[in-house]
């Protein structure tokens, strides 16, 4: 066990990443209002999240530098670079508030299952303390540095969470017909906020600029790109078979609405009974911690190259963006929004916010003078431009369909 912890690659931490609270909430809404018919969708989401990370991890072994650090050093001109910062450092603060808000509320939806109503009244002011206590808690690992051993721990308990959900995805002995016209692509007008939030929780755009970051830390050399590969699509392609039985048990539900934990663990009572709600808190309390950690992270990284910090992760002006993420994510779940509510959006937003992330990195792989042999093949680029297009298309359709229902 302790040789596989050695091993765990930046691959299994965005796959730890993404399998948070917004995957679970996202992909049983999805199982319980449309059965299987948008398992298509989450087949897409996974080979776009191949090749992208893939992209960025080569991008960090080769340049041994983030993506936003590339993509300021590629402009000459000053007016030109700092648009492009500013377009980068916007997309990233709106996605990752909005997805640290997720992570937060995934992590109340999972205690206040245990602990009963998470708001307390102080001074006839509503407050919920399991929020502020999370990102308390949040807050505490990232100072002192030391997040990465309970990060550890919590993919653990993560990864109980993901069996649990496989092993009850095999006993509720899905309709293998219908289970196969799921992978029939299907964009009926009422799925496509769920299509772009199934995109959004599955490619997070933070994750490609972590990704980039943290790759260089483990491996140096262009022969490493075997390695690190194979930790990507090894990684991506478990998290994406997880994903598929979250949907799978959320169609056994028989209901229409899920508004808290109880619900969203009705698909794994077959398996666990009772004791089903417990079993999904923890995972999603997990989830939430390990997520509303690496969030904050992820964008302090991505100042530090947009603003060319040569300091280290300690220092004030790293931890000065972690801490206004978090700070924003603690807010926002705090409004008294339902948890369910916020987590959705969150996906959303990040599904919205992809493409944008995506034509960046596109762009820098085609550059000879950054990568070298290592650009992207006729092949890479043929699939970047068809995910770009589809994100494109799909976050077009999502935002006409919000203004025509305003």
């Amino acid at each position: 066990m302790k040789k596989w912890f050695s091993n765990i690659g930046p691959g299994t931490l965005v796959t730890a990443a993404f399998i948070g609270p917004g995957t679970v909430t996202v992909c049983t809404l999805a199982g319980v209002q449309f059965g299987y018919s948008l398992l298509w969708a989450l087949v897409l989401s996974i080979v776009a999240c191949l090749v992208l990370q893939e992209m960025s991890a080569r991008l960090g072994i080769i340049t041994q530098k983030g993506l936003s650090e590339v993509v300021k050093s590629q402009f000459d001109n000053k007016i030109v670079r700092w648009i492009l910062i500013g377009v980068i450092l916007s997309a990233i603060f709106i996605g990752n508030a909005a997805y640290e808000a997720g992570n937060i509320s995934g992590g109340v939806l999972g205690l206040s299952t245990i602990l009963g109503s998470p708001i307390v009244q102080l001074g006839g002011v509503s407050v919920n303390y399991m929020s502020i206590t999370i990102g308390v808690i949040a807050f505490i690992l990232l100072y002192i540095g030391n997040y990465k051993v309970l990060e550890r721990s919590l993919v653990v308990l993560v990864l109980f969470m993901s069996i649990a959900f496989i092993i009850t995805a095999i006993v509720t002995k899905p309709n293998l017909s219908l289970l196969f016209k799921g992978f029939v692509p299907d964009l009926s007008t009422d799925k496509i906020l769920t299509i772009v939030g199934l995109i959004g929780t599955t490619v997070v755009p933070y994750n490609l600029f972590l990704h980039a970051s943290i790759v260089s830390e483990k491996w140096k050399t262009k022969e490493d790109l075997p390695a690190a590969r194979k930790d990507t699509i090894v990684a991506i392609v478990l998290g994406g078979l997880v994903s598929m039985a979250i949907i799978i048990t959320g169609a056994a539900i028989q209901q229409t609405e899920v508004n808290n934990a109880a619900d969203l663990a009705k698909g794994l009572e077959p398996v666990f009974g009772s004791m089903a709600k417990y079993v999904l808190s923890l995972g999603l309390f997990a989830a939430g911690i390990t997520s509303a950690i690496t969030a904050p992270l992820a964008a302090a990284y991505v100042v530090k190259g947009c603003m060319g910090w040569q300091d280290g992760l300690k220092s004030n002006s790293f931890r000065a963006v972690w801490m206004f993420i978090l700070f924003l994510g603690v807010l926002f779940s705090s409004l008294g929004i339902k948890s369910i509510v916020i987590i959705r959006f969150a996906q959303v937003a990040n599904g919205l916010l992809l493409p944008i992330i995506a034509i960046f990195l596109l762009w820098v792989m085609n550059q000879k003078n950054i990568l070298g042999n290592f650009t992207n093949s006729l092949k890479q680029n043929i699939l970047g431009f068809l995910i770009v297009f589809i994100t494109c298309f799909l976050g077009f359709r999502g935002i006409w369909k919000v203004i025509i229902n305003m």
